[in-house]
């Protein structure tokens, strides 16, 4: 199990956050890529969200032709190296790998799959031919990974696209969201400035679209809009002292932490509460900044969220676990000193708590990794119909309930991987062509 100091210089920063899947050498990728069966019907194509053929991109890492692996790549999915980094891997392509059937080492998918992906973007190589300008507007809301894949395609079509971000950098989740031991900030950062180069779009920072008078702007000056708006703040427990100071939401936390890396100050006693993939993420990083790092879930282990591999790299970090225990309260004199929990079980599917057993569990940090909130306000202010999760509701042509609106996402999912925004924003951007072309 590894222990870790409070970083204090990018050095010592860099080092407790090395990266989970390391850039291949060329005999790294020679090799693996060697391993290949090149199966027919290939069970990790149709576990990829962007049905990227795998084994023809490997096979051409294989006859050295790495830029047209990369072409392969990037003709499925935009954001072919943050994917290869960022895609839980373990349980899409790889994870469908028929060497596991043998319990052989499934192919390194995604570390070739950047592979080839770098050699591309380090070199500049031209992978895009856009068709010439149509002469049709579309509109971008939100620069994450679906507006930007929506963006992408709909460029590569001959469409002219302004992509409307309101923060200071673009990429949404990936460059906010991820934790750093999967990705530095620099990657995706650089792979969309090589796709800006050779696809002709937009795109508008610190420029947020909120009031009435922004929609009908878009509506006046654009063919269609598409929203690849994710997801909000993190969701309140609504229990007493959450908004203590030290309270936190997870969200929040991975993005200060990504911004602020070393110059973070993470104290010595951390309590995370949740069970999903971010939960784990948050309690990964703050036990690579030195913390003593409990991760408590309301429910039993077999019904956490998280994938069973993101489970483990909390544990290898020294990150604690307690389970069946439900957050009560959040203890403190000005300040978050503990929290109260009591005690759960499971019966015939529903949650019980047990009288009589609370306990508190003293801490310096409370990060709640309790899910996000939906952009409700600004879908209110557009007019669309959402499900009673806050969820958009789409047609079958990825079309809103507003004519000319379209979506893909985590707005419409609820929260679902990057490479599955990638992909319905690909699909979202067909959707809109056909949709004024019709």
């Amino acid at each position: 199990m590894a222990e870790f100091n409070q970083p204090t210089t990018k050095q010592e920063f860099d080092r407790n956050f090395a990266q989970i899947k390391p850039d291949m050498s060329k005999t790294e990728a020679l090799f693996e890529s060697s391993r290949c069966l090149n199966c027919y019907d290939a069970p990790c194509v149709h576990a990829c969200p962007t049905r990227i053929d795998i084994p023809l991109f490997i096979k051409q890492i294989n006859t050295q032709n790495i830029t047209g692996a990369a072409r392969t790549i990037f003709n499925s999915n935009y954001l072919a190296n943050t994917c290869g980094k960022v895609c839980p891997t373990e349980v899409l392509c790889e994870g469908a790998c028929v060497y596991n059937l043998q319990d052989v080492k499934p192919i390194e998918i995604g570390r070739l799959q950047s592979f080839a992906s770098v050699h591309a973007i380090s070199l500049d190589k031209k992978l895009f031919t856009p068709a010439p300008p149509n002469g049709k507007k579309i509109a971008i809301i939100g620069a994450g990974p679906a507006g930007i894949s929506c963006a992408c395609e709909l460029a590569l079509l001959g469409f002219q696209v302004d992509i409307f971000e309101a923060n200071s950098q673009p990429t949404g989740l990936v460059v906010h969201g991820i934790a750093p031991y999967k990705l530095t900030n620099l990657e995706p950062l650089t792979e969309l400035a090589f796709l800006q180069k050779q696809l002709p779009f937009s795109l508008l920072l610190n420029h947020p679209i909120s009031s009435k008078e922004d929609v009908q702007m878009l509506e006046k000056s654009y063919d269609a809009v598409f929203l690849g708006i994710g997801l909000g703040p993190t969701s309140s427990l609504s229990i007493p002292g959450e908004n203590l100071p030290g309270c936190e939401g997870a969200v929040e936390f991975i993005k200060r932490l990504r911004a602020g890396h070393h110059e973070i100050k993470v104290p010595k006693r951390v309590i995370v509460l949740g069970g999903g993939n971010t939960a784990m993420d948050a309690a990964s990083e703050s036990a690579r900044m030195g913390a003593s790092v409990t991760l408590a879930y309301r429910r039993s282990k077999d019904s956490m969220g998280a994938y069973d591999f993101e489970y483990d790299l909390a544990k290898e970090v020294g990150v604690q676990t307690i389970f069946n225990a439900s957050p009560v309260a959040i203890e403190g004199s000005g300040h978050a000193e503990g929290v109260r929990f009591i005690e759960t079980r499971d019966v015939n599917g529903k949650l019980e708590e047990i009288p009589g057993s609370e306990f508190t569990l003293p801490c310096d940090a409370v990060i709640m990794a309790t899910g996000q909130s939906k952009h409700k306000e600004l879908l209110a202010t557009i007019g669309l119909d959402t499900d009673k999760k806050g969820r958009i509701i789409l047609d079958a042509n990825q079309q809103c309930s507003k004519p000319g609106f379209f979506a893909a996402g985590d707005a419409v999912s609820g929260g679902q991987e990057v490479v599955n925004a990638v992909a319905d924003g690909k699909k979202a951007a067909q959707a809109i062509s056909a949709y004024i072309f019709s």
